[in-house]
């Protein structure tokens, strides 16, 4: 009669010294592969928003998520509409798309917000422009009546009208977070880590051409907008330890256009919405009110940025791309 195979002790000892020493090997591999990645600097860039003072738990998105949401509030933000409504706006395009421009979805559901072409929303290149879907979440929310003052899940779903109404709840206290931070309310909360290197250039029309796009045109009159060129004659020196030196410095004019907000909310609203397009636009360095944010900083914090700089002291925020 057949039994079961047993090994025998000495084996069994053996089997479990190769098996520790296996595991050792391992273990060692992984801790060499994430020091070289630390100490490397090749970690993947990411976006970090905290709430008032700082404190609490950050809210990290990734670049694609921070240039949508960015360009969301900026949409809300040109419309005048109320930091409420952008907050409603970016939980929808969590729930619907985890803030990314996706081409798929039920049925033929596309973009941040799942609008559908079939729906009448618009054509399906339309849809997924973000500026454009933004606009239409807008259009629409703007004729619920009272919806600043509805839950955030009644207000989204009678735009959406969604399957799963409650859905939207659960992204409430990260929308307000980074609702907070895109309006301008919480100064220096918004910060991204970036790879964008002294070596990959940018272009200035660019950035300009997106910020009256996302803004609207008056965010930036084309006549009056100085550009200067870092190392020139008359042009602004760099803030210290910036690494911003040969690049081209766009002087964006803060004007508050907001009724619950002045000139200094503004001015944190355009300089978040730089930092969440760093990547994308090459921009090397962003400065107002004091503060210096610098994609050769590691962890992508804000740092005072000296008196020398005046950032912000003259009602602007300086963007400086890589040329």
């Amino acid at each position: 009669m057949g039994g079961v195979f047993e090994s025998s002790p000495s084996s069994r000892r053996s089997g479990l010294l190769r098996l520790a020493a296996g595991c050792t090997a391992l273990l060692a591999l992984v801790g060499y592969l994430v020091l070289h990645l630390v100490t490397s600097g090749s970690t993947p860039p990411r976006c970090t928003v905290r709430g008032p003072g700082q404190n609490g738990t950050p809210f990290t998105l990734q670049p694609e998520q921070a240039v949508n949401a960015a360009t969301i509030e900026a949409v809300g933000s040109s419309r005048g509409l109320p930091e409420r409504a952008i907050t409603i706006a970016l939980a929808a395009a969590m729930q619907e798309s985890g803030l990314r421009n996706i081409d798929y979805g039920d049925r033929d559901s596309l973009g941040l917000f799942q609008q559908r072409p079939s729906q009448g929303w618009g054509t399906g290149a339309q849809i997924r422009d973000p500026v454009y879907a933004a606009g239409k979440f807008y259009d629409h929310l703007v004729t619920v009546p009272g919806y600043s003052r509805l839950p955030l899940t009644v207000a989204a779903q009678r735009v959406q009208k969604s399957g799963f109404p409650q859905a939207y709840a659960k992204h409430e206290p990260h929308a307000s977070l980074l609702a907070a931070a895109l309006t301008g309310r919480s100064s220096a909360a918004f910060s991204c880590t970036s790879h964008v290197g002294s070596s990959t250039a940018g272009d200035v029309t660019r950035v300009q051409k997106k910020l009256m796009r996302e803004f609207g045109r008056d965010v930036l009159p084309v006549p009056r907008a100085a550009v200067r060129e870092s190392g020139s004659s008359g042009s602004p020196r760099a803030a210290a330890g910036s690494g911003a030196a040969g690049g081209a410095t766009l002087e964006v004019p803060v004007r508050a256009v907001r009724t619950d907000g002045g000139d200094a909310r503004r001015g944190w609203e355009l300089a978040h919405w730089a930092v969440a397009h760093a990547t994308e636009l090459h921009i090397a360095q962003v400065s107002y009110g004091g503060r210096v944010w610098s994609s050769s900083n590691s962890d992508g914090a804000w740092r005072p940025s000296g008196a020398e700089s005046g950032a912000g002291v003259r009602g602007e925020v300086r963007i400086t791309i890589v040329q």
